[in-house]
């Protein structure tokens, strides 16, 4: 992490944007409305690009502005595969325009694994994909200096690690029973009365 004293004002923007997308994050996991969530989500992401553009992670930024795209694209959309190869495209092109050094590939990974887990997948391996995802934009945060970024993803991915240990908890604790980010679906952990 860079000194106080060596940051640019747009590296303090940047600071400041990547705090700001730190406190949306903690706030949108705290949400229990899936529509909240959502609006929060873009938010956070919005403070991110924001983050990344002040920064001058042209690749992270534009990524980051369809991580957006695809939030909306795949609940709308959900298992399209032609919609996800869309995007797929979109990050590889935005990439391409954009790309400076190596630690551009960190967004890239992270963009691609979003992608894949969003349209395609379900329950534990849709969360151990954004897991890794979320581990890639971490890197990518850490690499470019950003305190509140790198606290952010961080915090996705303990989240995501906690959310995957318990639902296969539940699996095993349940089977044949659908499992949910909140527990089984048709059961409680209360004896019948």
């Amino acid at each position: 992490m860079p000194e106080l004293e060596s940051l640019t004002l747009a590296s303090l923007a940047g600071q400041f944007f990547g705090l700001v997308a730190l406190a949306i994050c903690l706030v949108a996991f705290a949400s229990k409305n899936d529509d909240r969530l959502l609006v929060l989500l873009i938010s956070a992401n919005v403070a991110f690009a924001l983050q990344f553009a002040f920064f001058g992670s042209w690749t992270a930024a534009v990524l980051t502005v369809l991580v957006i795209v695809r939030i909306v694209l795949a609940r709308r959309y959900l298992g399209s595969q032609w919609v996800m190869w869309v995007v797929l495209v979109a990050n590889l092109v935005a990439a391409a325009l954009t790309w400076r050094d190596w630690v551009d590939v960190l967004p890239l990974t992270a963009a691609t694994l979003g992608t894949i887990a969003m349209f395609l997948l379900r329950g534990i391996p849709m969360r151990i994909m954004l897991g890794l995802a979320a581990l890639a934009w971490m890197l990518n945060n850490l690499a470019i200096g950003s305190v509140g970024g790198t606290l952010a993803e961080g915090m996705i991915f303990v989240t995501n690690v906690i959310t995957i240990i318990r639902m296969a908890r539940a699996k095993k604790r349940y089977p044949g029973v659908p499992v949910d980010a909140a527990g089984p679906a048709e059961t409680t952990d209360q004896a019948p009365r």
